[in-house]
């Protein structure tokens, strides 16, 4: 299949699917936080205000976490060609950098119209997962984040311009017989089912939950399902002279954060820089407003 699904004529411009998927995985994830944020008792329609922050800076930091990955874990592409670091239509984004770029975007938002971040954090953490979800086949079309070979009956065939090393020869790997572990499809499914997690957690435990502890349950089960992911990741820049991914390391700090933040929100263990905060969502004045009318 094409990974480009139309290109103008005589120009430069091309609507691939990957960029479709991802638009996609942001406008449904955008719905799902805003059913989460009308949830906690705020105004829905500050989501999308929200996204006007958050996706720009989302897009600049997932563009450079790429580029920092593959530089710290050897590259040389970058530091070679420093014009190419704009060229995001060529391809190279990352989650994580996304994550955080739109949580910066996201931040100045919240601070300039004093909400609570926690609230917003809870509503985004299942969105993430979905939206996670819906643009990976992506990676199918492109064939790209494939895992080692397998012979299990899942596995899929990757064409020769598209292999990575070691499995770039053809004769010990021929394209006919070779199949490789479809490692997106695999976090589509861990996606799926830790929003699912989330999801069935927050409506079956309403009163219990405290605020920002479903953000917390994502930086653990994104964490964890990153962690068994990289696994099948042989194309993820490692630590030079390790067989460790840096992405995983970040997904191994997320991990721990998590449980740390949920000990102590529940009051488990104490840490001396860290306090459970209060047990409700902080609402803003206008809603407030809105609701005693």
């Amino acid at each position: 299949m094409d990974p480009i699904i139309f290109r103008i004529p005589g120009t430069n411009f091309a609507l691939h699917w990957y960029g479709l998927m991802m638009a996609g995985g942001i406008i449904l994830a955008g719905y799902i936080a805003e059913w989460g944020v009308r949830r906690y008792g705020e105004k829905p329609e500050r989501i999308w205000d929200l996204m006007i922050w958050a996706v720009p800076t989302g897009v600049v930091g997932a563009r450079l976490w790429y580029v920092l990955n593959d530089i710290l874990g050897g590259g040389t592409y970058f530091t070679d060609h420093p014009a190419s670091i704009l060229k995001t239509w060529e391809g190279g984004l990352h989650f994580y950098g996304a994550v955080l770029g739109g949580a910066l975007g996201g931040l100045i938002y919240i601070r300039r119209h004093k909400l609570d971040m926690r609230l917003f954090l809870d509503a985004a953490a299942p969105a993430l997962l979905i939206a996670q979800a819906v643009v990976r086949p992506a990676n199918f079309i492109n064939q790209e984040l494939y895992g080692q070979p397998t012979t299990l009956p899942w596995g899929i065939s990757i064409d020769a311009a598209h292999r990575i090393s070691p499995w770039t020869n053809m004769l010990l790997y021929p394209v006919k017989t070779t199949r490789f572990h479809p490692t997106f499809a695999y976090e589509i499914l861990w996606n799926l089912l830790a929003a699912g997690v989330l999801a069935w957690l927050t409506l079956q435990f309403t009163k219990k939950i405290k605020p920002g502890s479903v953000f917390a349950g994502w930086l653990v089960l994104e964490g964890v399902g990153r962690e068994l992911i990289e696994f099948f990741r042989p194309d993820q820049p490692r630590i030079p002279g390790t067989d460790i991914s840096i992405t995983r390391i970040a997904a191994g700090i997320m991990v721990i954060v998590g449980i740390v933040i949920l000990l102590v929100k529940y009051e488990i263990i104490r840490v001396p820089f860290l306090k459970p905060g209060s047990d409700s969502y902080k609402i803003a004045p206008a809603q407030k407003e809105e609701k005693k009318a």
